[in-house]
């Protein structure tokens, strides 16, 4: 939960979508390894909505939520895998293990 008056002012994140380094907030994105639209076309459409509140802000794993560039993550929207890869084949694998570990996970 953001408190009142706290806002991020700058910082450096590494995009591993697109192999990039993000200078400030405003060009940071927070992904979904498995786009909440998909998650929803999967299987949440039939969760209660406590759990699908504890799937979208999931900070209990590593691979739920990743901080990317927020082109790249807009690009991404509510694909999945047979439709979009990152831009950066080195990411991919990784990216793929994330979205099966997510899928099994929830």
């Amino acid at each position: 939960m953001r408190e009142v008056g706290c806002e991020l002012s700058g910082g450096r994140w590494y995009g591993a979508y697109d192999n990039q380094y993000i200078d400030g907030p405003a060009a940071l994105g927070i992904d979904h390894f498995v786009p909440l639209a998909e998650a929803w076309d999967s299987g949440a459409s039939q969760w209660s909505p406590a759990e699908r509140q504890a799937y979208a802000n999931d900070l209990d794993a590593a691979r739920s939520l990743i901080a990317v560039s927020a082109k790249t993550s807009r690009s991404k929207a509510d694909q999945d895998p047979a439709t979009w890869l990152p831009p950066f084949e080195g990411y991919r694998c990784q990216y793929i293990a994330g979205w099966i570990v997510t899928k099994i996970r929830w």
